[in-house]
């Protein structure tokens, strides 16, 4: 995926032009007619719940680095959405989850690097040991009535709407 702003051409080398292109103007090849259509990234995160506490991760980088969120992350090239929240899972709890479930898709994007959508699984806890990996600092259970300083506006919506 490119990043940024794109000003030469990947097929032919030309410099861009913007031209009207699906309705709305976008970095063009007037020599190859290549016409560049952005990506969004696409993010998972997991929903655990177990006896009233929702699980969370606390970030260990920026942005919202110390604040905790839900295991999540993003999406590879050509990776299944569930198989990404099982990874997700995985590395930054060390716990492995069972059947998961759509619980919604929200479009957003909180920072420039960010997801613009993200897809939330509910799921159950199958096998592992709570333990933090990967780029989350901490792992923990909290009270649904108590909990650490979140992350992101999404965090907030998913533990209110389904918790």
């Amino acid at each position: 995926m490119i990043e940024g702003p794109i000003h030469f051409c990947p097929r032919c080398g030309s410099p861009l032009m913007d031209q009207l292109h699906s309705g709305k103007l976008r970095p063009s090849c007037p020599k190859c007619d290549w016409v560049y259509f952005p990506d969004p990234k696409v993010a998972v995160a997991v929903l655990l719940k177990r006896s009233g506490q929702v699980l969370l991760v606390q970030r260990m980088y920026d942005p919202q680095k110390g604040f905790w969120t839900l295991p999540s992350g993003f999406v590879d090239a050509g990776e299944d959405p569930k198989q990404a929240a099982r990874r997700e899972c995985q590395e930054e709890t060390g716990l492995a989850i069972g059947e998961i479930r759509l619980l919604d898709v929200l479009f957003s994007q909180e920072h420039p690097r960010g997801a613009s959508i993200l897809i939330i699984y509910g799921a159950e806890i199958k096998s592992g040991e709570l333990k933090s990996g990967d780029d989350a600092k901490q792992a923990a259970f909290f009270n649904i009535d108590n909990l650490p300083p979140l992350a992101f506006a999404s965090t907030h919506l998913i533990i209110n709407e389904f918790c």
